[in-house]
């Protein structure tokens, strides 16, 4: 009948009740210990207290904000947000937490393959590349001593750290080998890209000028090596010695808003060789186009 039907609590009262996080403030604090590792820019953006008993009721029409629901189904893994938000009707025996990093590594540990998971074991998934911190872009720069290769369509997230070209020209004076490769404004993959995002066939195109504009000091210094390349982008790579951020592009997704992945290079497996050898077939493969400046193209100096 209509009225047991609305008697009947969703799915998800019933999954908070499990792990004792049916109040606002045990919720609230959840959700902020999940976006703390999904997504940090959602930390803090928990519904109001009206907005989640808004959900418990059951009364909500439609679902969450994109963001909410994102957060819903990272604290439970194997439910979809649609699911949350049915009826109850009886056969959640169990819900176990999300596990925790301690567990995971006990777990990958006493594996017969641990050895073939480091690679995965050592690498950090955001869902966002605008997710990875700042100072962790930061730092690994700082840190970088030999290794420092760029490949990149656009790579505007660079253009955030205002000191990145006296820092970039510090480490190739002591010694670093620093090689950025940026995409050549005359591809037809750069076109094709930029209206494959969804921003206009030359948006793409402007951007590489501005970043070429912003990057050209470094092309006078010594053992800084800027090229451009036509190919297909499928990932852009940034390396700092055995740390490497990937961010893998997603059809109709501008770079800021795909995954990115920290990889770190470990003996065991070659998940980290892998993009390095992906970074060395791109500088294998660079554009003819001429650029003004003193820039690496084709694999010789202009003047």
């Amino acid at each position: 009948m209509p009225g047991d039907e609305a008697a009947k609590p969703i799915v998800l009262k019933v999954l908070l009740r499990q792990r004792h996080l049916q109040s606002f403030t045990s919720f609230t604090r959840e959700y902020d210990r999940t976006a703390e590792r999904v997504d940090k820019a959602l930390k803090g953006h928990a519904p109001s207290k009206a907005q989640y008993y808004r959900w418990l009721s059951g009364e909500l029409v439609g679902l969450p904000y994109s963001d909410h629901c994102l957060i819903l189904e990272a604290m439970f893994p194997g439910w979809k947000v649609a699911q949350l938000f049915e009826v109850h009707q009886g056969g959640i025996e169990f819900v176990p937490e999300p596990p925790s990093a301690s567990n995971v590594e006990a777990k990958v540990a006493s594996s017969p393959a641990a050895e073939n998971l480091q690679d995965l074991n050592r690498t950090t998934v955001y869902p966002h590349r605008h997710a990875v911190p700042k100072e962790l872009w930061g730092d690994l720069l700082d840190r970088a001593t030999s290794d420092i290769e760029i490949l990149v369509y656009v790579g505007m997230c660079l253009l955030d750290d205002r000191r990145i070209i006296e820092k970039l020209t510090r480490k190739a004076k002591s010694g670093a080998r620093v090689r950025l490769l940026f995409g050549d404004m005359n591809s037809t993959a750069i076109s094709r890209r930029s209206v494959e995002e969804n921003i206009g066939k030359s948006t793409i195109t402007a951007k590489i000028r501005q970043a070429m504009s912003f990057f050209q000091p470094l092309a006078e210094v010594d053992g800084i090596d800027i090229r451009t390349h036509g190919t297909t982008l499928y990932n852009s790579i940034y390396r700092y010695d055995d740390d490497m951020i990937v961010n893998p592009h997603v059809y109709g997704f501008q770079a800021p808003h795909a995954p990115a992945l920290h990889l770190h290079r470990v003996s065991t497996n070659d998940l980290f060789d892998t993009y390095a050898e992906s970074f060395e077939g791109s500088c294998s493969a660079v554009s003819e186009a001429p650029m003004a400046g003193r820039v690496w193209d084709g694999g010789r100096h202009l003047r």
